[in-house]
């Protein structure tokens, strides 16, 4: 006779930009029991127990329980099924089901995500895209004799029960670069954790979204949810100094500044009503340029109280901070940008060199993406294509214009900024690359303490750059958490960058530029923004 059970189609799965595998489903058995069949539940299952590593006294409960059907293991073995088959026990049955396996183990695996054990996405892409990958309900037939024994199920193949399939933007080599550079940072400067995004500035494809700790979604719950989650995404951070490049932004679009327009740094120390700034190094008169190649919190501060809080405030919010991107992932922050009309003296201050706000790995990548493109600010991408089991496109997500950030003659004079820090003297000197013109802006936040004060030993170190600088392929960010000891972002996380770039540029065959000296860097020159 007949028994007909539902069944699930298998998952669809998950590729890179160039159609390699990220997460598929393989086919795999599942064991399940039908106690009112079993003579002796604490026997079968003192016998089966120690077979698939379950614990026996748990198994016999189940076994004995009233129950017309129970699951006594999901997705065994093929040794685990040979070993159970060969008892001949009765009243035990083998289903066929589908495993999720995510071949890379690490490799992007905070955007990919992962499922639980039924199938369902609970993270990620798998999570945000549950509904496109999931396969839909079949039928299954198991064919049994007199006794109940069963033969092998046959599924109903009257209809195509498979999910569809999803394509990442993402490029595995570019990713497997990104983390391998990272992890490295991390472990020399024994840091906490650290984030590395790479954008393609012309479209807004993240190309690379990198965390470290790593996770294996293989084996998710042997890790704590902090380690799976898309942090680049999800957690807001101050960005330090590299904010300095939207206060010159600012200024230079409101029409009051020129990149020549210079402002006293009073040698170090700067006095706002009750609290103090200082710079790392005392300065006098610097103009636009300069107090962004030497990273002066002074000289920011002066270009803020130039321009009002209104127009930074406006600036920063045409760069996409204080909102969500739209990149195709679950959970994302949309940061911290306080309404300006509640700021007050010191908070301009301290915005204008990046404190007092909270912006996304995922924000600052796209802002800094948009200086690369001319002023022009992308919708991060982080998925091209849904696509049906036999690879036809049934869903685009072409790319999305956010608007326009800053004029193209704003984008080119900031731009020659970020050029002049990786020059002898400016902070970035250690992200400067061999055979590429570059350029980019360090940043050394501290952070908030348990006390809600800022803590003396605690910093965010960041790097965001561009390169190449006549024809921008890759828009970079590397944030490293808690560095001990050195803990400036130009020694931190700028030689990051330049890891990542220049292994990526050779990987995407893009041509040199004609004139990319690179520096020597001495201690001297060494970055501290």
């Amino acid at each position: 006779y007949e028994r007909t059970i539902q069944t699930t189609g298998k998952r669809g799965s998950i590729f890179d930009r160039r159609m390699r595998e990220v997460a598929v489903s393989i086919e795999t058995l599942s064991l399940a029991a039908y106690p009112r069949k079993i003579a002796d539940a604490q026997r079968a299952a003192r016998t089966i127990a120690p077979l698939i590593g379950e614990n026996g006294t748990s198994l016999a409960r189940r076994l004995a329980s009233d129950r017309s059907f129970v699951w006594i293991k999901r997705q065994i073995t093929p040794k685990e099924a040979r070993s159970v088959k060969s008892l001949g026990l009765e009243g035990l049955e083998f289903l066929p089901e589908h495993s999720r396996y995510y071949p890379n183990r690490t490799l992007a695996a905070q955007l990919v995500g992962f499922t639980g054990i039924d199938g369902n996405g609970l993270e990620g892409i798998e999570y945000r895209f549950d509904a496109e990958l999931a396969g839909r309900k079949g039928i299954a037939t198991v064919l049994k004799d007199a006794f109940g024994r069963g033969f092998e199920a046959t599924a109903d193949m009257t209809a195509n029960t498979s999910g569809n399939n999803v394509v990442l933007a993402i490029d595995g080599a570019i990713q497997h670069l990104a983390e391998k550079a990272l992890l490295q940072a991390v472990q020399r400067h024994d840091a906490k954790s650290g984030i590395a995004v790479v954008m393609d500035p012309r479209t807004g494809d993240v190309l690379a979204l990198a965390h470290v700790p790593l996770f294996n979604p293989n084996a998710f719950g042997d890790f704590n949810r902090h380690v799976r989650r898309n942090r680049a995404v999800t957690d807001a951070f101050e960005p330090g100094s590299t904010m300095k490049l939207f206060s010159a932004a600012a200024a230079l679009e409101s029409g009051c500044c020129t990149p020549h327009t210079i402002f006293y740094c009073e040698n170090g120390r700067y006095r706002i009503g009750a609290n103090t700034v200082h710079d790392t190094k005392q300065h006098g008169w610097l103009s636009i340029q300069r107090i962004v190649k030497y990273s002066s919190n002074i000289g920011a501060v002066k270009i803020g109280e130039t321009i009002g809080g209104e127009t930074l405030h406006a600036t920063l919010q045409d760069f996409g901070f204080g909102r969500p991107t739209g990149i195709e992932c679950p959970g994302e922050t949309k940061g911290s940008l306080g309404a300006n009309k509640k700021w007050t003296t010191f908070d301009v201050a301290a915005v204008s060199f990046g404190h007092g706000l909270a912006v996304s790995a995922v924000q600052l990548t796209t802002a800094v993406a948009a200086i690369a493109n001319g002023g022009v600010l992308m919708q991060p991408r982080a998925v091209l294509k849904v696509t049906d089991p036999r690879g036809r496109t049934i869903r685009a997500f072409p790319p999305q214009t956010l608007g326009r950030a800053v004029s193209a003659d704003t984008a080119t004079a900031v731009t020659r900024m970020m050029e002049m820090v990786l020059t002898e003297g400016g902070t970035g000197v250690e992200a400067a690359l061999d055979g590429y013109t570059a350029c980019g802006k360090t940043g050394t936040a501290q952070k908030i303490g348990e006390d809600g004060t800022y803590a003396q030993d605690r910093y965010v170190a960041t790097f965001a750059g561009f390169t190449p600088v006549e024809d921008p392929r890759l828009a970079i960010l590397v944030v490293i958490d808690e560095p001990r000891g050195d803990h400036y972002g130009g020694t931190v996380a700028a030689p990051v960058f330049r890891e990542i770039a220049q292994a990526a540029l050779g990987y995407l065959n893009v041509r040199p530029s004609r004139l990319s000296p690179k520096l020597t860097v001495s201690k001297k020159t060494k970055g501290t923004g």
